[in-house]
């Protein structure tokens, strides 16, 4: 009503927008913003900002100048629920998608030409035995066809699962041939082909017990007789085949019913673990079920018998020794930041993943967590665990009320503050500038982080490394890294590989500047530029991993420092916060402006404190890849980790843009 805009005016404006981002920045970054903003608006130093004042400012961001001049009527028109975009298969007849999917195409065709192939030479054999009667010979196709998919496909499902295996295949030349990312996929697809190979079974010997009791009543047989008593002497152990068949059956229709997502995802991942545990007995009855199902089953047990020996306890404690938590991070956003003793011998690769077992929590669950740590890093693995399930929830809570050893942070704090102190002190010339002394808030949050990590000692068990699609990443030559949420944990690992091998490169002699490593082979790292892109919902989920950040951050300027020059980023880092409100929408376009004048002043994001700036809303894919598409560093490969949701979204833009598209599993 007063014509202007006074300063607790545009800070409650400012507050509603923080509100409507889920953003938490403070009262003293809440007055430091509304001063920005007025700074920029207004002139005459009036204490109010008017209506031109206000439209010289959003006229420097032309995204939100459009917005807000919409006409009355496009503000209250509705646009309707949005509209579900149509899936079409027509985009997996381009050659982009078969490219991208060969391995995929291939393995399934193969899988088919093996059901087909096993199908035929079953129908021929009845066929040369084949009675008068076509009605029995169809009954007699039906049962044998599906008793010998059962052999092969009850083999197949376990050799997919060969995790040892997979893992020394992707150090061969086969990794470009076998899909092994696609390992669980597969193993899934094989478990639905069991089921449909079990119903043609299970219903062609009921069709043939029903058979013989109607059509040779001269048996004297009913088919309740044959189907549940050792009376039609079928089966080559003591005439066994029909009762080792219903709870054969019935393992497996409990196996797959616990198998569904609504109960692995759904909060009962132990229903799922413990019944799949049935596999020992499915396979003993299959042995004693079927003749010739022990020639397929040999070889494929044979080796996930070694594994199992080689995962058992024993094995580990005698090549590792003990392994213990000895320090842990609990994380208001729910994420468990573990450090766990590594032992010498313990080798992994970027963006490998363990399993995990915790005794004090539960002595028989194991749970498979991505390595976060470098593999450069000695002395120590990380693994950051997001708050999901039960036994996740254990764990925080577990860790949350344990008693910390030998835990003093303010005076650990101030050591370190003194010791920064003394170097900035005596290193004379430029090369005192490395040594900056913190800020505030810089001491803030170091004295935050120090706080809520615990020195402990408590039992763990692992096992593996286990390889995943992110071992291609350093024979790739410009990558895409796109982490969502947690899933960007083996991310963390690759980035600070890459830092290291990259400032290792860079080691000269201080006397004669002699390179000990030179330019790095292609053998080592073929990586010419690496895209970093994290998204989350919200702002706390960015915590445990933006201290890293930071770290990467100031090493590239180190090196560049080093160098006496400018130097072209090898790790680019872009940021997105789903719950922000994006300039072009009206509640939170005053509080973007406003970020971004500090940002454009400080040279730091007011969000994360990097000097990367957060980004609101939800990365446009197409935008994104456009820009690396013609930065021309070589063939762009593109490394998803998170929802798979996000993943179809950004797979689909993969194609698009003719890149490869390598996802893990989350």
């Amino acid at each position: 009503g007063s014509g202007s805009i006074e300063r607790e005016e545009l800070k409650t404006i400012l507050t509603t927008c923080m509100e409507e981002s889920s953003l938490f920045l403070g009262e003293d970054h809440l007055n430091d913003l509304t001063d920005v903003m007025f700074d920029a608006a207004e002139k005459d130093r009036t204490g109010s900002m008017t209506f031109d004042d206000l439209r010289q400012v959003v006229e420097k961001h032309p995204s939100v100048m459009e917005n807000l001049t919409l006409s009355a009527t496009q503000w209250l028109k509705t646009s309707g629920p949005p509209k579900k975009e149509e899936k079409s298969w027509r985009h997996k007849l381009t050659w982009t998608y078969f490219r991208n999917n060969l391995r995929k195409i291939v393995f399934i065709l193969l899988f088919a030409a093996i059901q087909l192939i096993i199908t035929i030479y079953t129908i021929m054999a009845v066929l040369e035995k084949s009675s008068s009667d076509p009605a029995y010979t169809a009954i007699r196709i039906f049962a044998s066809v599906g008793g010998m998919l059962l052999n092969f496909n009850c083999m197949f499902v376990l050799v997919l699962v060969l995790r040892k295996c997979h893992s020394l295949l992707r150090s061969t030349p086969l990794a470009a041939i076998l899909p092994l990312d696609q390992h669980i996929t597969f193993h899934k697809m094989v478990g639905a082909a069991i089921g449909v190979s079990a119903a043609i079974h299970v219903g062609g010997h009921i069709a043939h017990a029903v058979y013989v009791q109607t059509v040779t009543p001269e048996k004297n047989m009913t088919a309740v007789d044959i189907l549940f008593t050792q009376k039609a002497n079928m089966g080559w152990v003591a005439g066994t085949a029909y009762i080792t068949g219903w709870p054969i059956l019935g393992i497996l229709i409990i196996m797959t019913i616990c198998s569904l997502p609504f109960v692995r995802r759904g909060g009962h991942f132990e229903v799922f673990y413990w019944t799949h545990m049935l596999y020992v007995p499915f396979w003993i009855l299959l042995i004693i079920h079927a003749e010739v199902f022990w020639y397929y089953l040999v070889l494929p047990l044979t080796m996930f018998i070694i594994e199992k020996i080689l995962g058992s306890r024993l094995i580990k404690k005698a090549r590792y020794g003990d392994i213990f938590v000895t320090e842990v991070g609990l994380l208001p956003s729910g994420v468990c930041h573990l450090v766990i003793s590594r032992p010498d011998n313990f080798r992994y690769r970027p963006g490998d993943y363990i399993f995990l077992q915790i005794p004090a929590i539960a002595k028989f669950e194991w749970h498979p967590f991505t390595i976060s740590s470098a593999p450069e890093m000695k002395g120590h693995i990380w693994l950051h665990v997001r708050t999901a399930g039960h036994w996740t929830k254990q764990l925080y809570e577990y860790f949350s009320a344990l008693d910390p050893i030998q835990e003093n942070p303010d005076k650990e704090l101030k050591m370190r503050q003194r010791k920064s102190h003394a170097r900035a002190s005596w290193m004379p010339g430029k090369r005192q500038s490395q040594f900056k002394i913190k800020d505030k808030e810089e001491l803030k949050a170091e004295k935050r982080i120090a706080q809520v990590m615990k020195k402990v000692h408590v039992k763990c068990n692992i096992d593996g490394p286990y390889g995943t699609a992110t071992r291609e990443i350093f024979e790739t030559e410009h990558a895409v890294l796109v982490g969502a949420g947690i899933g960007v944990t083996p991310m963390a690992s690759i980035l600070q590989s890459i830092m290291y091998r990259y400032k290792e490169s860079k080691r000269v002699c201080p006397n004669c500047k002699f390179s000990f490593y030179g330019v790095i082979p292609d053998s080592v790292m073929k990586l010419k530029k690496v895209h970093f892109i994290w998204i989350n919902r919200d702002q706390k989920s960015f915590e445990w991993f933006v201290g890293l950040l930071n770290k990467i951050e100031k090493e590239q300027i180190d090196v560049a420092f080093e160098e006496g020059k400018d130097l072209e980023k090898v790790i680019d880092i872009t940021l997105y916060m789903t719950a922000a409100k994006a300039k072009t929408d009206i509640r939170g376009a005053g509080l973007q402006m406003a970020l971004s004048i500090i940002h454009r002043r400080d040279k730091k994001d007011l969000i994360t404190g990097l000097s990367t700036r957060t980004q609101a809303g939800r990365p446009n894919w197409n935008e994104i890849f456009s820009k690396i598409s013609e930065e021309r560093k070589g063939k762009v490969k593109v490394f998803f980790c998170g929802a798979p949701q996000l993943g179809q979204v950004v797979k689909k833009a993969c194609m698009k843009f003719d890149f490869r598209f390598r996802k893990e599993n989350f």
